[in-house]
């Protein structure tokens, strides 16, 4: 199934952490598991803070992306419409909050996952965690706004 960065239109595609035209970005995917959103991503040792734990700004550009990709997939199943009908809606961020819980080990997958907390006009606002093993290491909020038509042209 595709996730919902595939259905992204080609100008708004190149994005360092989900754009999958961004050969050297992280090309997240996302996709539903019922009411809430998933991404799984597994940080390379690039992604190093201190030895064996992630480096804090991979894990806020993830719960960026993921989380507007989340108001994107949401903006859609709200107007009931497939991800690759016209006109397309792509979101960016408006406001980004990440609460650092606790270290993120180095190595083991990362595990995203969304909730939607407001849809409100051109405005949606998400809720998401980042998990490794089952266990909360990051929680994040994010105010994602609709992409005006003139942008990425």
């Amino acid at each position: 199934m595709p996730a919902f960065q595939d259905f992204y239109p080609e100008n708004v595609a190149h994005c360092y952490g989900c754009g999958r035209l961004n050969g050297h970005g992280h090309q997240i995917k996302t996709h539903w598991d019922g009411d809430e959103t998933v991404t799984r991503y597994t940080p390379r040792p690039e992604h190093t803070a201190v030895p064996g734990f992630v480096y804090g700004g991979l894990i806020a550009s993830l719960i960026d992306c993921h989380s507007t990709g989340t108001a994107a997939a949401a903006a859609y199943r709200a107007e009931n419409r497939a991800m690759d009908s016209l006109p397309p809606l792509r979101f960016v961020t408006g406001s980004l909050h990440v609460n650092y819980l606790k270290p993120t080990p180095l190595g083991p997958e990362l595990e995203l996952r969304g909730r939607v907390k407001e849809i409100k006009g051109r405005k949606v606002v998400i809720e998401s965690e980042v998990r490794v093993n089952g266990v909360a290491t990051a929680r994040g909020e994010v105010v994602a706004v609709q992409m005006p038509d003139s942008f990425g042209r």
